[in-house]
């Protein structure tokens, strides 16, 4: 892991386990946190150990993965007014973790994505999510389709964004517990998890740009739903 943020809340976060914190000298100069005594090193070394070109502001940790969450994990505890993201095939790690932090800000139950053809917690998600995959649960699941019919059991209202759907998000919405489904760029969702849904909504656009970035997506759709639900305009 890397950069700023993302290391400060993973050494913050009680259920992960860190091993080691490197630094910069000119990182260390700043770093007050408490917990591991950081190792001094060359920012060459830093290099060595992220992706190419990784921006990580001579900070570094070496940590394990945060333990894994089952479905029931988070859905039996989870209030009358929970709200769910899941990810269909969305791959890149950058819209993953942009999207993270959209579910930090708007209060988001949890991340479900499937444990195939998704993105993984790598550095470069936890350092686009900024701090938000220590704070935001996330459920890997075997079979999209059956994790919604799971919740739809558990009375929750399972909305699919489709660009193409008949109905602007705001006008399927409903009171209760809510959750937005997101497909791939392109792709969007696929057959079978578009069948799934209780219903399907989109964004309303103008003009010749007729589709936002799908971390984009997630957040206006999560803006809008918070802003219905508790009774704004949206």
């Amino acid at each position: 892991m890397f950069g700023h943020h993302a290391v400060r809340a993973a050494l913050a976060n009680p259920d992960r386990t860190c091993r080691q914190l490197l630094l910069t000298p000119e990182a260390a100069k700043d770093w007050m946190e408490a917990g591991l005594t950081p190792t001094i090193v060359d920012r060459t070394e830093i290099d060595r150990h992220v992706p190419a070109g990784a921006v990580h502001q001579g900070v570094a940790l070496l940590a394990d993965p945060l333990p894994e969450l089952a479905l029931e994990d988070v859905l039996f505890s989870a209030a009358p007014d929970a709200l769910f993201v899941l990810l269909d095939q969305v791959t890149d790690p950058h819209n993953v973790g942009a999207i993270l932090r959209s579910c930090a800000v708007f209060g988001v139950t949890a991340l479900i994505m499937p444990d195939r053809n998704a993105a993984t917690a790598t550095g470069t998600l936890a350092k686009t999510a900024s701090g938000a995959l220590e704070a935001v649960p996330v459920v890997r699941v075997v079979n999209l389709s059956r994790t919604i019919r799971q919740l739809q059991e558990a009375d929750v209202w399972v909305i699919g964004l489709e660009g193409i759907a008949e109905k602007p998000l705001e006008a399927v919405l409903r009171p209760g517990r809510i959750a937005l489904v997101l497909g791939a760029e392109g792709p969007g969702l696929r057959r079978l998890t578009g069948e799934t849904c209780d219903t399907l909504g989109h964004l309303p656009t103008a003009g010749e740009f007729a589709s936002l970035n799908v971390s984009n997506a997630a957040a206006v759709a999560l803006y809008a739903t918070r802003r219905v639900l508790a009774g704004g305009a949206a």
